[in-house]
This record gives C-alpha cells, sequence and structure tokens, in this order.
C-alpha cells in the first residue's frame, strides 16, 4: 500500500488534519525564504552603510547613502535622526543658543521611534513560525490518536486484529505524526535562527543610535 493510496483511503479527519499540515508547512517554508532574504539583505546593506557612514565627512554625504540602502535598518535610523535634525533647525528659536537637553530627548526619541518600527518590521509574520512549531506536532497527535481510534473500531466491526484491519488505521496515525513534525520542526529551527538574528540587528540599532545621538551633540552643542 503505497502513500498516496494510504491518504486517499484514509478517514475525512485525518485527511483534514494532513491538509492542515500541508497548510502550516508550505506558508512556513514561504516564510522562511521570504525573511532569509530579508535579514541577509538588511545584515549586508546595514555594513554597507556603516562602512559609509565611518568614512562619509558630512551627514549629506551619510544621508546620499541611507537612501540607497533603505533595506537597513540602520539607514533608516539614521533618515529618522537626519530629518528631527532638520525640523529642529529650521524650528529654531531666535533667543536659543547651543543645543539643549529638550532637543537631545526629542532627538532620542525620533531614532527610539524609528528603531522599534525596523524592529516590527523584522518580526513580521515571525508569529506564525512560533505557532506552527508549538500547534503542528499537537495536531499531528491528535492525527495520531484518530487513527488509532479507527483501528479499534476495525477490530470491532471486523472482529478480527489481522494486519489487513489494523494496518490502515496504523498507517495513517503515523503519516499523521510524520507530517506533524515535518511541519514544526523546520519552523522552530528557523524561528530560533531569525530571532538570533534579529536580536543581534536591534543591538547594531540601539549602538547606532547612541553614535549618532553622540555626534549630533557634537556637532550641534555648545
Amino acid at each position: 500500500m503505497n502513500f498516496l493510496k494510504i491518504i486517499a483511503e484514509a478517514d475525512i479527519v485525518v485527511q483534514l488534519i494532513l491538509l492542515l499540515l500541508v497548510f502550516f508547512s508550505v506558508f512556513s517554508w514561504a516564510i522562511i525564504f521570504f525573511k532569509s532574504r530579508t535579514l541577509k539583505s538588511a545584515v549586508k546593506q546595514s555594513d554597507r552603510f556603516l562602512a559609509a557612514f565611518r568614512r562619509s565627512k558630512s551627514l549629506a554625504e551619510v544621508s546620499d547613502a541611507a537612501k540607497r540602502l533603505r533595506a537597513s535598518p540602520l539607514a533608516i535610523i539614521f533618515l529618522a535622526g537626519n530629518k528631527e535634525l532638520a525640523y529642529q533647525s529650521k524650528a529654531k528659536s531666535k533667543g536659543e543658543i547651543g543645543w539643549t537637553g529638550e532637543k537631545t530627548e526629542s532627538l532620542h526619541r525620533a531614532l527610539i521611534k524609528a528603531s522599534n518600527t525596523e524592529v516590527a518590521r523584522l518580526e513580521k509574520m515571525m508569529f506564525f513560525l512560533a505557532t506552527t512549531g508549538s500547534v503542528s506536532p499537537f495536531i499531528g497527535l491528535f492525527g495520531t490518536v484518530w487513527g488509532i481510534m479507527i483501528s479499534f473500531i476495525r477490530i470491532g466491526a471486523m472482529r478480527s486484529a489481522s494486519l489487513q484491519v489494523v494496518a490502515p488505521g496504523i498507517a495513517e496515525a503515523l503519516i499523521a505524526t510524520a507530517v506533524g513534525l515535518f511541519a514544526a520542526v523546520p519552523a522552530v529551527i528557523a524561528y530560533n535562527y531569525f530571532l538570533g538574528r534579529i536580536k543581534d540587528l536591534s543591538a547594531d540599532m540601539e549602538d547606532f543610535s547612541l553614535e549618532f545621538l553622540s555626534i549630533a551633540e557634537r556637532l550641534h552643542g555648545s
């Protein structure tokens, strides 16, 4: 009895469980490929932006580089901070001299807001990987229990415990278990890997925000 024939002849409940698990698996793999490309691009462009940031002699040069590297969270944070600096320059009071604590706090808030937005963007769809990793084994387990229960029902109906009677239900149960694990394991591995990369990027964002704030205070301080 081949794999497809077992599924085709399986109980409708088992078929629905397998269909649900296949959906989780396919959607998870789509997210894995998408997140892999997104995070790879974010890391690569962040490295390029930092190199441009360190060698540039003015904020205008850095701004030009940031506009070309919008996949970089650091570039987006810089653009938000630079926009806040430009706004403060335009709104500067005539009697105000030098850099004030209020300006520092305002710039800090702008940097934090941009950083939080970027973290949220990077974490988008991560919840589905976490859900797949935690729920799929239990859905598969339900299919296992259901398949075994069907085997006992068939034994009672046929009044026989022969392999021919028991095998289909046991096979359905094992397939449900296998598909549940197949959906869950890659999702858990990918979730933990992506979470680590996002934490690294988040730390880089925090460090860059502090560095940018320090540079702004030196450039505009009294």
